[in-house]
């Protein structure tokens, strides 16, 4: 699996997603280790990383992959070019603009470098402006990396879907695209705008995000209720995300770490510890989580939790919610998605926050 930051996953998680004949096959599954086991096929220059974060960074951003991917384009004599194929689901990304394509190999399969400078161009660039565009100073600088230093040297093909809920919830696959260039990512994009992104007529005052237990397991994942909603949310508003089976902050070691120590206290505040702490500057995508995570005051985010204390919630910045109080208010059982109604008026729920991006026609 290509996990970036993520942890490796389970053998459960493996059973679950590729069923019990893939699952038995355990050599089949590589770990990606994004510190050590990656290695850099080139640069895309300094000047577009400079345009793409207003000059805050003058470097050249180093594509990095998986040196087991890397290895495929030796050919042996004799016998088939080595194929890649990179499976992935597109949908609104915080960081991307869109997901997948060439996300899932220079990040899902990046190293530490690329990864970190990635996330904080994304930041910088600033996620209002990222999210839901497939044209964006990011994805320029990956593509011109696809272009320039893997498309002649890989037989890499992508398969890429587009899902979203049906009338009853369950999730269904609503476009299938197989090509070796960005045609098919365009394509796809195209679709995911139409069935992943709903514009709403008034902004969100009160909204609540439920964050599956079997899939959400840290604040890193998990914010993407607050990445998704906040172009729906009403300045003053409140965001309530149940996440019952969140247990820690980054899927990292070390980035968890930071998150604790720094926590969610604004793009102003998070910059300026940036600048005067070397360990975030090492660390670019904890900054650009950091920044991501933050409303910057604009609205508040009730996060209730499964397996963390208030301490550690109200530590990082946010408002803690009982989960089970919160639950017994909120009965995911029997909330439809969209707007409903209770004792203290109209709220917005949302059972799957990660296969949309809400806003409204509200925003300029």
């Amino acid at each position: 699996p290509a996990l970036g930051t993520h942890p490796p996953v389970t053998p459960t998680e493996i059973e679950k997603m590729f069923g019990d004949e893939l699952a038995k096959k355990t050599k089949a599954f590589i770990v990606h280790d994004w510190r050590n086991d990656v290695v850099t096929i080139g640069e895309a220059p300094p000047e577009m990383v400079k345009k793409a974060t207003y000059g805050t960074v003058d470097r050249p951003w180093p594509a990095q992959l998986n040196k087991k991917v890397w290895a495929k384009r030796e050919q042996t004599p004799g016998k088939p070019r080595p194929l890649v194929i990179s499976v992935g689901q597109v949908v609104p990304h915080e960081v991307m603009g869109m997901a997948n394509y060439n996300k899932n190999i220079f990040v899902g399969t990046g190293g530490v470098e690329g990864i970190n400078l990635s996330h904080f161009i994304g930041a910088v660039h600033g996620m209002e402006r990222m999210m839901g565009r497939k044209d964006n100073p990011l994805k320029d600088i990956l593509n011109y990396c696809s272009e320039t230093f893997l498309e002649g040297q890989l037989d890499l093909w992508y398969i890429l879907t587009v899902v979203s809920p049906d009338s009853d919830g369950n999730i269904c696959i609503r476009g299938l695209y197989i090509g070796r260039d960005i045609q098919c990512y365009s394509d796809a994009c195209d679709l995911s705008l139409k069935v992943n992104f709903t514009v709403l007529e008034k902004p969100i005052q009160r909204c609540v995000a439920y964050m599956e237990p079997e899939e959400y397991h840290g604040t890193w994942v998990g914010n993407k209720a607050i990445y998704r909603t906040r172009m729906a949310m009403a300045d003053g508003g409140n965001l309530i995300i149940l996440a019952p089976g969140i247990r820690r902050f980054g899927d990292d070691e070390r980035i968890g770490e930071l998150i604790q120590k720094y926590g969610y206290k604004g793009t102003e505040q998070t910059m300026k510890a940036m600048e005067e702490n070397e360990e975030l500057r090492e660390n670019l995508s904890a900054v650009a989580h950091l920044i991501h995570g933050s409303t910057d005051g604009r609205f508040s985010i009730t996060y209730c939790p499964g397996h963390l204390s208030k301490e550690e919630i109200e530590g990082v910045g946010f408002q803690y919610g009982n989960l089970a109080e919160f639950s017994k208010q909120y009965d995911v059982s029997k909330l439809k998605d969209g707007w409903n109604t209770d004792a203290d008026g109209d709220f917005f729920y949302i059972s799957k926050p990660a296969l949309g991006l809400w806003t409204g026609e509200f925003q300029s």
